[in-house]
């Protein structure tokens, strides 16, 4: 044998708590917990707004609080971002994300405010 192939971790994976320190790949059991909460999350408000059971301005708030509890299983059950993760980047990027969701939905809020407000029948000038 040569020296290159004695050196540690050389034709071998490298020890597991190396290779993997603070990852937690989930197990099967841990997607169907996820999948089945995904489900639920979503069947609830579908039912709410297709039965008409309650008022829009009741049901509106359900379903924004709703999604955002799903978003929370999604990067607890399929994106392993919990407390045992020690890898830093993890909190950069979900800041990172809920950056970019805010400039979107309160850019998508401003842009369609004004819209409404600049398009009204009586403001169109007449040719």
């Amino acid at each position: 044998m040569t020296a290159i192939e004695n050196a540690p971790g050389h034709g071998a994976h490298p020890p597991h708590d190396a290779a993997h320190a603070g990852a937690d790949h989930g197990s099967v059991r841990s997607y169907a917990i996820g999948f089945a909460l995904s489900v639920l999350l979503t069947a609830i408000p579908f039912a709410l707004v297709m039965s008409g059971a309650a008022s829009a301005a009741m049901v509106v708030p359900i379903c924004v609080g709703l999604g955002v509890v799903q978003m929370v299983v999604h990067l607890i059950y399929f994106l392993h971002m919990n407390g045992a993760s020690s890898r830093s980047w993890n909190m950069a990027a979900l800041l990172f994300t809920v950056l970019i969701v805010a400039i979107l939905v309160i850019g998508t809020l401003w842009v369609m405010y004004h819209m409404n407000a600049n398009m009204m029948p009586g403001m169109m000038p007449t040719d």
